[in-house]
C-alpha cells in the first residue's frame, strides 16, 4: 500500500477559495518503496477541489467537508500544474511525464487511501474521480498555475 509523507498544514488565502500549504509533504504512488512520489513543497497553492460552481452548489449538501479540503486534492493539484512524477534514482529525484489518465487514476488510489476509514469514502472517491474524468480536461490543458496575486 502506497501513502502519505506527512500531515497536511495549510492557511487559506485572503480570497477565500485558495489556501497555501505551509509543511512540504507527498504522496508515494503504486505501493510502498515503488520510488514514485508526487511532492509538495511548502508554498505551493492549492484551491482543493475545483467543481464549477453550478456543480458545487448541487454537491454541498451531499459532499463531506473531509472529501474536500484533504490531502489528495492537493496532490491532484500538483499533478495537473506539472504532468509529471519525481521517480527516485541513485542520482536523485528524476520527473517522468504523466497522461492526465494516470493523474487521475494517482488521485484515485490517494482518496481510498486517505478515506479508508470512511463509510462512504469509495463511494465518494469514485465519484469525484469520474467527475475528473468528465470535466478535467480543461484544466489539465489549461493549468492555472500557481496563484501569485492572492496575499497571505
Amino acid at each position: 500500500m502506497s501513502g502519505f509523507t506527512a500531515l497536511l498544514a495549510v492557511s487559506p488565502l485572503d480570497d477565500g477559495e485558495h489556501w497555501r500549504v505551509l509543511r512540504s509533504f507527498g504522496f508515494e504512488c503504486d505501493h510502498v518503496g515503488s520510488g514514485i512520489f508526487v511532492r509538495i513543497k511548502a508554498g505551493f497553492i492549492t484551491d482543493f477541489a475545483s467543481f464549477p460552481k453550478i456543480i458545487w452548489r448541487g454537491l454541498m449538501w451531499w459532499l463531506p467537508g473531509w472529501a474536500k479540503f484533504s490531502k489528495p486534492s492537493p496532490i491532484h493539484d500538483q499533478l495537473y500544474q506539472t504532468h509529471y512524477v519525481e521517480v527516485d534514482d541513485v542520482s536523485g529525484p528524476v520527473e517522468e511525464p504523466v497522461t492526465r489518465k494516470r493523474a487521475d487514476d494517482i488521485f484515485l488510489h490517494a482518496m481510498h487511501i486517505a478515506w479508508r476509514h470512511h463509510k462512504s469514502g469509495r463511494a465518494i472517491a469514485r465519484m469525484e474521480y469520474w467527475g475528473v474524468r468528465a470535466f478535467g480536461w480543461l484544466g489539465w490543458r489549461f493549468p492555472r498555475g500557481k496563484v501569485t496575486s492572492v496575499s497571505r
